[in-house]
């Protein structure tokens, strides 16, 4: 093969790759204010045992995007969550996480629970959204 030829194949496969690295790391950039704030997220310690029985709605905006925003549906029986319905999201494929995250609240009947591994800023704005229902719960 000709010298010119080698560069012509070196150039054939590094401008593909430059251009994917290229890609990847400015939509990196492009989220990463929405991932630090989604990380960042506050998730208040609520007393359950404040809360007053009956069903409560509360909502997360979903941070910089809107891309985690939910509705979720909590109930409450006897000062307990006993049930915990995610509304509207725009993730994919959450049952998965809600479940284990739902389950995890429930029993242990606080907010100050293990996320979900490779779901950690999902999680963290589901939790956002059942605090903000025991919030209301809390004043009712």
């Amino acid at each position: 093969m000709s010298r010119k030829g080698k560069r012509k194949m070196i150039m054939m496969v590094t401008l593909p790759v430059l251009l994917v690295t290229l890609a990847l790391g400015g939509a990196l950039l492009f989220t990463s204010g929405e991932r630090r704030e989604a990380k960042n997220l506050p998730i208040k310690s609520v007393d359950f045992k404040q809360l007053h029985d009956g069903t409560y709605v509360g909502e997360y905006e979903g941070g910089m995007y809107k891309w985690r925003a939910n509705k979720i549906q909590v109930t409450i029986s006897k000062r307990k969550v006993t049930d915990i319905k995610l509304l509207e999201h725009k993730e994919k494929n959450s049952s998965e996480i809600t479940n284990t995250l739902f389950n995890r609240v429930i029993q242990s009947q606080s907010l100050q629970v293990d996320t979900i591994s490779g779901a950690t800023l999902t999680s963290k704005a589901y939790l956002k959204g059942i605090e903000n229902a025991l919030v209301e719960a809390q004043e009712k």
